[in-house]
């Protein structure tokens, strides 16, 4: 009786059949994505000497171990009522800037013991080695959200449309010089001034 010849089974394809497998699973598997905090960015500026302002042009917000946001002192409040404070802070205009100029597009209280004028109205921000990011964040965009619906304002009272309008137009159109000389004139009539000191580490 002869022998029999035993078919041998083909193993050569077996490291691409798997790395198929993998390919696919890797296409068809869903991962958690992680959720972000949204941050506004502000302006570039060189560090500002707050010793050289007067306490009345001066907001300072501290931000405690225990996440509290504390304005002029110790006076705690919730962080919806942080925005249109600084918007009256800014807007006030009871006095001139450097070269004796009043504000004539400010519509504040004209409060003489708030600050003089939006070139001198500074933002002071320091926050604890405890406080929480997510705080922090929201603090931030805070600031930057009383000067955008400031500037956005001003933007639309002289014309017609608001500053992130013009700054999208001009994205389309930089060769617009007179879109970035508004633009330009907009944000030098509310300047970002916002120092933010080294967090702290007492409560």
């Amino acid at each position: 009786m002869s022998d029999r010849n035993i078919p041998e089974i083909n193993a050569g394809s077996m490291a691409d059949i798997a790395f198929l497998l993998l390919i696919f699973f890797l296409v068809t598997t869903t991962l958690d994505s992680e959720i972000g905090i949204f941050k506004r960015l502000h302006e570039k500026q060189t560090e500002i000497p707050i010793n050289t302002y007067k306490e009345k042009n001066v907001f300072e917000i501290r931000i405690n171990s225990k996440n509290e946001i504390q304005i002029e002192g110790n006076q705690t409040i919730k962080i919806e009522e942080l925005k249109p404070l600084l918007i009256d802070f800014i807007n006030n205009g009871a006095g001139t800037n450097s070269n004796n100029e009043k504000c004539t597009w400010c519509n504040g209280k004209k409060d003489i013991t708030s600050s003089d004028h939006p070139e001198k109205a500074v933002i002071s921000f320091q926050a604890n080695r405890s406080t929480t990011y997510a705080t922090y964040i929201a603090v931030q965009n805070e600031i930057l959200s009383a000067y955008s619906v400031l500037r956005n304002d001003l933007s639309k009272s002289l014309f017609g449309k608001s500053l992130d309008k013009l700054e999208r137009n001009l994205k389309n159109d930089k060769s617009n010089t007179s879109l970035a000389r508004n633009i330009k004139m907009v944000k030098k009539r509310y300047p970002q001034l916002i120092a933010e000191a080294k967090p702290l580490n007492v409560n």
